[in-house]
């Protein structure tokens, strides 16, 4: 329980492991990275100042990422069984938007929205700290979710999600998607848009009085798939301040699942 398979693999980080033991386990499973190119003054104005923005190509980009979470426990406890019934606060469907940042030079990810199934996650991941206690402060949501996955390895993924979170913009995300056939999971090569995109070991976050916070994860490479999406809504932008480009498609890509650890947020 405590040496997390994850941890095997260590030679593609590109810094070292925090010294401070991982605070929570968990496995994303099924998921869609859907990206789009967006200009770097558009995001400027809505992303806080603490981070700079990092660019691929002259282009910042913002990602829609579907995908189903197992396994979430913390570090010294069991997750929740899947008999106990499902949407628990172990297994829930998750979709976020986000983009990519650096701060200190330390590449990242900056979350605009996190909508997920578990009520109680949600209101964990939002709590932003109290004295001595680091909080995420997260922007996550609650909303009605549906993730079907069909048995077949290369079927499709049915995902349908419909916030309903007090107060918060309205979004919705409708959409099923799968892997290319006969094409096998690869990891990104340095260097590459799909490295830039995918290989990101912490996360970034605006917690009490404005304070940065960072979140190291860490997982082996990701083993990327192109992928193909029928997309029937992907309303996940309003509030923003920003559009998703309508011209264009997403670039896109699948990865069957990935096992993950996470650390306590710390100021930065």
């Amino acid at each position: 329980m405590l040496k997390h398979p994850s941890l095997r693999h260590l030679d593609h980080r590109p810094y070292p492991l925090p010294r401070k033991p991982w605070a929570m386990a968990m496995r994303w499973q099924d998921l869609l990275f859907m990206h789009w190119p967006v200009e770097p003054e558009v995001l400027r104005e809505v992303v806080p100042g603490d981070f700079d923005l990092d660019e691929f190509d002259g282009a910042c980009w913002v990602g829609v990422v579907p995908f189903y979470m197992t396994g979430v426990r913390p570090r010294l406890l069991p997750a929740v069984p899947g008999w106990m019934g499902e949407p628990s606060v172990s297994r829930f469907a998750e979709l976020n938007v986000r983009t990519y940042v650096s701060r200190g030079g330390v590449p990242g990810v900056y979350f605009f929205s996190l909508d997920a199934a578990s009520r109680l996650a949600v209101r964990a991941a939002r709590f932003k700290g109290w004295w001595k206690l680091p909080g995420f402060g997260l922007p996550y949501m609650d909303a009605q979710m549906r993730c079907e996955v069909d048995n077949d390895p290369r079927g499709w993924t049915t995902y349908a999600s419909r916030r309903t979170h007090f107060g918060a913009p309205p979004a919705v995300f409708s959409a099923r998607y799968r892997p290319r056939r006969n094409i096998e999971p690869v990891s990104a090569a340095p260097g590459t848009l799909e490295h830039f995109l995918t290989e990101r070991y912490c996360l970034y976050s605006v917690a009490r009085k404005g304070r940065p916070m960072r979140g190291h994860i860490h997982h082996a490479p990701w083993p990327l798939q192109p992928a193909h999406c029928e997309i029937e809504a992907c309303e996940m932008t309003a509030g923003l301040g920003f559009e998703l480009p309508t011209h264009q498609s997403p670039v896109l890509h699948y990865a069957k699942q990935l096992d993950v650890v996470a650390w306590l947020p710390e100021r930065v």
